[in-house]
């Protein structure tokens, strides 16, 4: 004759979850006290969140291949937020991480955080395909603009910073310089496909005749990076 193993209800609740640890039916369940469950393998339901993870695990944290999803707040539905490699509970690996409706990031993470090759789509129409470190573009990368206009150069702390080339393809330009902060300080503009720009200016920009272009610009950037220095 089976055993019944429901507890007594005079029986503390801890006694009443170990019970429903048991492994019985055809999906085996594992329950905490705080009402999270681990379903079969891979899967973790954490009840306050409503958050569910499907994938690989190891000593009890989330590591290998796995896909995180929260419950939308309107709907009740389940939303795709990370779906990639994880490590010791965190995201490290190759991964794509979706933080709204339009925007997303696909590439690489360490630690929970976007570092190394990756690409970002804005909800604007911008993307930003380059190097990252601690979540923000840092290194060589490149931003295209919904119109197509685009920057291709170095990038610190989030912003444009260094060497950098900006070609405004609506009015047929481009722009070749030195960057502080987002700001362009000295550089040099040319038209660049401005037959074919969409928008071009009315004038072209006339020639002038230097005799050593690339040493005008490179004493204006010695002279612009000493000026710095002395601020500092």
């Amino acid at each position: 004759m089976p055993v019944t193993k429901c507890p007594r209800k005079s029986e503390p609740l801890w006694k009443w979850w170990d019970w429903k640890a048991q492994k019985n039916g055809l999906r085996h369940q594992v329950y905490a006290v705080n009402g999270d469950h681990y379903v079969g393998k891979g899967t973790q339901i954490w009840k306050k969140t409503g958050a569910i993870y499907e994938g690989d695990w190891k000593f009890g944290k989330q590591d290998g291949y796995g896909t995180l999803s929260l419950p939308d707040p309107k709907t009740g539905k389940y939303k795709r937020l990370y779906s990639g490699w994880w490590k010791g509970g965190k995201k490290s690996g190759y991964g794509i991480q979706f933080f709204g409706s339009k925007d997303y990031y696909e590439g690489e993470w360490c630690a929970n955080q976007r570092n190394g090759w990756g690409r970002m789509y804005f909800s604007n129409g911008d993307i930003y395909e380059g190097q990252w470190w601690k979540n923000k573009p840092e290194g060589e990368g490149m931003l295209r603009l919904k119109n197509g206009n685009r920057y291709e150069g170095y990038w610190e702390r989030g912003m444009k910073n260094g060497h950098g080339h900006f070609f405004h393809l609506d009015h047929g330009q481009l722009f070749e310089g030195f960057w502080v902060d987002d700001v362009a300080k000295c550089g040099t503009m040319i038209d660049f496909g401005r037959d074919e720009a969409p928008e071009p200016t009315q004038f072209p920009i006339p020639k002038v005749e230097i005799l050593d272009p690339d040493g005008v610009l490179k004493e204006a950037l010695a002279m612009f990076m000493k000026s710095e220095e002395e601020a500092n």
